[in-house]
């Protein structure tokens, strides 16, 4: 046991003294806003950093602020609407999305939001995606979508 230790802390030692290699270039952090769709707390919409897009839960803000809960349909329409806005603003396309997460207040709302969800992609190229059953959402919303999209080097 004791060699082994030994052999553990040779290694580790070898490894901690190497330099570290050069960054052969540096990423930059960009933040970024979008009209119309103001968040409901200290974040950004969407945040860019290289060629990796991170964007922010997105609910069903209408433009005054107030959250589209007329119709389950309707909100989840919202949705996905602030959701293709923030990807447009950042010159993003749902193609370009390689993962997203729903959070749904009520597993009920699956099939629905599945129907109106397979729309962003006519190709049927899906990205990878989760459904999260929450029990609550801010503003007393029932359905929020984040995700991140590649945009490419």
């Amino acid at each position: 046991m004791k060699r082994w230790a030994a052999v553990g802390l040779s290694l580790g030692a070898t490894l901690w003294s190497q330099p570290l290699p050069e960054k052969p270039y540096t990423r930059s952090v960009e933040r970024l806003s979008v009209p119309g769709i103001a968040p409901v707390g200290p974040y950004s919409p969407a945040v860019r950093v290289g060629p990796w897009l991170f964007i922010s839960g997105q609910i069903a803000l209408r433009p005054d602020g107030s959250v589209e809960k007329s119709s389950l349909e309707k909100e989840i329409t919202q949705v996905l609407e602030n959701f293709q806005a923030v990807l447009r603003a950042a010159g993003a396309r749902p193609d370009q999305l390689v993962k997203v997460t729903l959070y749904l207040t009520d597993m009920a709302f699956f099939p629905l939001v599945n129907e109106h969800y397979g729309r962003m992609f006519p190709t049927g190229q899906y990205p990878a995606r989760e459904t999260v059953a929450v029990q609550a959402l801010p503003k007393g919303a029932r359905i929020e979508m984040s995700g991140i999209a590649y945009l490419g080097e």
